[in-house]
């Protein structure tokens, strides 16, 4: 008789973390000794931003828990009461679902909530992406947070490797295996230029740029503020870029930067938004374009193995780990026009990923498969790291 085959839960709450955790899901749902579960909570369940829950499923996967969560509220008393909801919704779902044991990444409130139920259920949590540091967001605090929740430590770079084991962490159950969003990418057949004219009905120009910001919950100045910035410099490059806008996150000032870009767009025929692109399409777009503009850690995370110029703006990823092809600047339209500038004419043909090789996924399921017994990982001791 074949042993029971070991539950793992993958949990997502946003078409972006989808993306990076689909080949982890696939290894999972492909290995004879694990059983994949899905739930899916947050903004992928919201009409607003696109009901993403169904590329998952279109992707051949089963969706096992849908756990409502999203006000419709962007506020932070409003994100407050979504992560409330998120706890009690996880909780009730974790029970039903019965996992050996639960798989996290990154540092949205939607993933904390899961990682709080997860705790008070008992059900060891394996978290991919700890110890990068985003200063400029809450989502630092919330990534720290879930680590020291967690008992499965998949980091995507070596200082980050280093940050956990500051936190107290076991170092036999922290590892280095880089960041799954590239295994997308070296998996993938992605999307000739024609074939992206013809899905999104947009035009390519001489230049292009794609567009991805996010509010900077830390931030002193405003999200409409800094948002305002960029498109005053983006304005300065028409007609002759086009200029590809994918909308915020569910996040705090999420909805006025989504109704700003639509205006910007409104006005022009070289603008384009996007709701949700879905992750073959938005790198499929990445590979086309002449560089990512705005605060999103896929300009950090995937663009430098396209050899794409990266220019980040502003604090939300400060701290982060960054390829010599991202050009960091202030939410100011000087600067970001200088920084825009300065990527169209660098060459980064040279530039190398820091962030691993596109084999993280099936690096993470056997680090998983080594464990016998889960509930053993539950008592954590905190381990003393070498004064510096």
């Amino acid at each position: 008789m074949m042993p029971k085959r070991k539950k793992i839960c993958v949990v997502t709450g946003c078409r972006a973390e989808y993306g990076l955790l689909y080949w982890v899901m696939k290894k999972i749902a492909e290995d004879d000794e694990l059983q994949l579960q899905i739930l899916v909570t947050g903004a992928h369940l919201s009409p607003e931003f696109g009901l993403t829950w169904r590329e998952i499923e279109k992707d051949g996967f089963v969706v096992d828990e849908k756990i409502e969560m999203l006000l419709s509220s962007d506020s932070p008393v409003g994100i407050g009461k979504s992560a409330g909801l998120g706890v009690i919704g996880c909780s009730e779902a974790l029970q039903r679902l019965a996992p050996d044991l639960l798989v996290l990444l990154g540092d949205r409130f939607e993933i904390f909530a899961a990682a709080q139920a997860a705790l008070f259920a008992r059900i060891p949590v394996a978290h991919i992406a700890g110890g990068d540091t985003t200063e400029g967001a809450f989502d630092e605090a919330i990534r720290h947070s879930i680590t020291k929740m967690s008992h499965l430590h998949f980091a995507t770079n070596e200082a980050a490797v280093q940050r956990i084991r500051q936190l107290g962490e076991n170092p036999a159950h922290i590892f280095n295996v880089g960041s799954p969003g590239i295994d997308y990418i070296k998996n993938s057949t992605l999307l000739s230029r024609d074939e992206l004219k013809a899905e999104l009905g947009i035009t390519f120009h001489d230049k292009n740029i794609l567009v991805t910001f996010h509010p900077a919950t830390l931030e002193k100045a405003s999200a409409a503020t800094q948002f305002g910035q960029l498109l005053d410099a983006l304005a300065l490059f028409e007609p002759d870029w086009g200029i590809f806008i994918t909308k915020a996150n569910a996040d705090p000032e999420g909805r006025i930067i989504n109704a700003m870009a639509d205006e910007f767009a409104a006005a022009r025929t070289n603008a384009y938004t996007f709701t949700s692109l879905g992750q073959l399409r938005y790198l499929s777009l990445l590979k086309e374009v002449d560089m990512v503009v705005g605060n999103s850690s896929s300009g950090l995370y995937e663009a430098p193995t396209f050899k794409k110029p990266t220019v980040n703006i502003g604090a939300r990823q400060q701290g982060r780990l960054a390829a010599s092809s991202v050009i960091h600047c202030e939410p100011a339209t000087k600067d970001i026009v200088r920084a825009i500038r300065e990527a169209a004419v660098r060459d980064f043909s040279l530039v190398e990923n820091p962030y691993g090789d596109g084999h993280s996924a099936e690096k993470i399921v056997a680090e998983v498969k080594k464990i016998k017994d889960f509930k053993s990982l539950l008592k954590k001791h905190f381990y003393m790291t070498a004064a510096t």
